[in-house]
């Protein structure tokens, strides 16, 4: 019986082995694409002064953060906090490092943030975000928003085989478009609303449009805007109709129609699509904004989001530092596919042999054997137990493909044979070695 509840604490993860292997799989073949791209790997602490985490986080995110509590010894040990993404952190970084990075700043961040939301289905408090951006200095090309949505979709597309959109948006657009109605006061409720409009009936959209103070006309508008979506020809064909004048969503559109236009000649033009819908709700964009979807599971959600952050290091520097990023949320894109059976399972064992020496005089012959093999690119277990061979087997078979048992013969002679615990074949070990 257990004397203590050993469940993970509600919103954390654990996998099984095999779980764990198909989990790590995936983790390093999206890393293998972010390089193959030419970003750079780096990792940030885990743990921030508060004020880093919280000076352009916005929204929810002080009542999600997870504070670490201890006796502090100096003032640089009060007030820390778990990081909750890895773009705050980034920023910092560039900052600290700016003299010794080479511009424009290609990274790639790859490990676990925290944040205490409320525990539910498929959201964790704990998870793997696998990002990349690149920061400029003093200016960015918008070219490298397409860079970075073509960089992210080239990692999905290696295990994700249902089709994929990606919704594209600019959030001077719908800024341009406050401005133009004189309801720049009511930026931030109505970002939020648009931010929240497919998750609601329309309904409650429009509901909460009239409890902000929103006119009849003014929600008219609002509403045009958002049902705004399509390839590059309709969205700015759509957009042009509402006959905005001002500067800003002019520049918005401008910046949306010239990613879309690099992404359709990336071969993407029935991928990446415009979608006022798309505003994120982070405080810290101020231009593109991209979310990923696959349509036939509309149910999962977003599987891939970023954008572009023009002024994330203005709180640490007078130093102009505009960046652009993405973020695959492994942890739940991986139990959301899993839970709709989107997952090839692993057909390969985690371990590719296993010696069983017959006794403690072949201790020493297996060990050097087990060495061998590790050298040439095998991963290897020993089974050490004192059980029978067949309950070694038995084991084996759970875990890998071949076995092989080290006798006093196989130490005399060389002669070691391996076998293939699927098909019951034997082949000779420099065989195994040189075909397998």
């Amino acid at each position: 019986m257990k004397k203590l509840n050993t469940s993970p604490i509600s919103g954390m993860q654990e996998l099984l082995p095999e779980k764990q292997a198909l989990f790590d799989k995936l983790k390093n073949e999206i890393a293998r694409v972010y390089h193959a791209h030419g970003f750079l790997s780096i990792e940030t602490p885990t743990i921030e002064r508060a004020e880093i985490l919280l000076a352009k986080a916005g929204g929810d995110t002080e009542k999600q953060i997870y504070k670490v509590f201890k006796t502090a010894e100096t003032a640089d040990d009060a007030d820390q906090a778990l990081r909750f993404d890895h773009t705050v952190p980034l920023a910092r970084y560039v900052v600290e490092h700016e003299n010794d990075l080479t511009f424009p700043f290609k990274v790639t961040q790859i490990g676990r943030n925290f944040r205490g939301e409320r525990a539910q289905k498929g959201r964790f408090r704990e998870f793997y975000q696998l990002d990349v951006d690149v920061i400029g200095r003093n200016n960015l090309g918008i070219a490298y928003d397409a860079e970075v949505v073509k960089t992210a979709y080239d990692a999905l597309k290696t295990f994700i085989k249902p089709e994929m959109k990606i919704r594209i948006s600019n959030r001077k657009i719908l800024t341009g478009l406050l401005q133009e109605l004189g309801l720049q006061t009511k930026s931030a409720d109505i970002f939020s609303i648009i931010d929240h409009a497919e998750k609601v009936p329309k309904e409650k959209t429009l509901e909460a449009y009239e409890e902000i103070g929103l006119s009849k006309n003014e929600i008219e508008t609002l509403v045009q805007f958002s049902e705004i979506n399509g390839d590059l020809e309709k969205v700015k064909t759509e957009l042009n109709k509402l006959n905005i004048k001002n500067e800003t969503f002019k520049l918005g559109v401008e910046e949306l129609v010239q990613v879309l236009g690099l992404l359709e000649k990336q071969g993407m033009k029935d991928i990446a699509i415009g979608d006022m819908l798309i505003v994120r709700g982070l405080d810290y964009y101020t231009g593109s904004v991209f979310e990923t979807f696959l349509p036939e599971y509309r149910e999962i959600g977003s599987i891939c989001s970023g954008g572009r952050y023009e002024n994330l290091a203005g709180n640490y520097t007078d130093q102009s530092l505009p960046g652009v990023g993405i973020s695959i949320g492994l942890t739940r894109l991986f139990y959301v596919l899993n839970a709709n059976n989107l997952l090839e399972e692993e057909s390969e064992k985690p371990i590719d042999i296993v010696l069983i020496p017959f006794s403690e005089n072949e201790y020493e012959y297996t060990f050097r054997l087990a060495d061998n093999l590790r050298g040439s690119g095998k991963k290897v277990d020993i089974n050490l137990t004192d059980k029978k061979v067949g309950d070694k087997f038995a084991y084996s078979g759970k875990i890998a493909k071949f076995a092989s048992v080290i006798g006093e013969r196989e130490v005399e002679t060389g002669n070691i044979e391996i076998k293939n615990l699927e098909t019951g074949e034997k082949i000779k070990l420099e065989d195994y070695i040189r075909n397998v």
